[in-house]
């Protein structure tokens, strides 16, 4: 299966370092970011725990919950937080997922349907494909998908920065052009006609019909 834009994030019981849960009620009504990795005790997937538990807060202060996977047991994640933390400068402070039994993983398309057996007998290599970054909203709809080689580090300031468009244009008719950031201009959405957008923004720059620029609304 492959999962779209738009579609509903499969919901899943599953273990994790900070007991067991149902995804769904997991989210609750807030957004959420699942973000993957095809084994513990791996040098990238090392440096990505640890930095986001660094950046929590931002995520916090968005109203956004993690929660990250890999391909063991929730008690080999224990073990590789004390190296996360002694590498890093800090251990996960959100739950890690354990998909020993690659459900979540199948679930979100990142492993074939029929992947079966013990985990510890696959290398990293095998597990290729479970680098994915999800943001989900908060109404369970999947806004973001990301899928990395193992070998590139994830840019999760970038997340943040897709999440602050994503939670701008949830709630004014707005979309962001290239490389935006909070508090630059927008660019009024191509579904608001003229004079719905002179009731919403008044005055906007317009160095094409199609392109109309104004300040991000507040």
């Amino acid at each position: 299966m492959t999962l779209q834009l738009g579609d509903t994030a499969p919901d899943f019981e599953a273990k994790t370092t900070e007991g067991r849960i149902r995804f769904h009620d997991w989210i609750g009504g807030q957004w959420a970011v699942l973000f993957s990795h095809p084994k513990d005790f791996t040098p990238v997937c090392t440096t990505e725990l640890g930095y986001m538990a660094k950046i929590k807060p931002e995520f916090d202060r968005r109203g956004v919950k993690i929660v990250g996977l890999s391909v063991d047991s929730t008690g080999d994640h224990r073990v590789w937080a004390r190296d996360i933390e002694e590498t890093q400068g800090a251990a996960p402070n959100y739950p890690i997922i354990g998909d020993a039994d690659f459900n979540v993983a199948k679930l979100y398309g990142m492993l074939p349907a029929a992947t079966s057996g013990d985990p510890k007998t696959r290398t990293p290599a095998d597990n290729q494909t479970v680098r994915n970054v999800f943001v989900i909203g908060p109404d369970k709809k999947i806004k973001l998908v990301l899928v990395y080689p193992m070998t590139t580090g994830r840019n999760f300031d970038e997340v943040l920065r897709v999440i602050d468009s994503l939670q701008l244009t949830a709630t004014h008719r707005v979309a962001t052009p290239v490389n935006w950031k909070p508090g630059e201009s927008v660019i009024i959405a191509g579904s608001v006609p003229n004079d719905q957008a002179k009731e919403l923004f008044g005055e906007w720059e317009e160095p094409k019909p199609y392109i109309r620029i104004v300040p991000q609304p507040g």
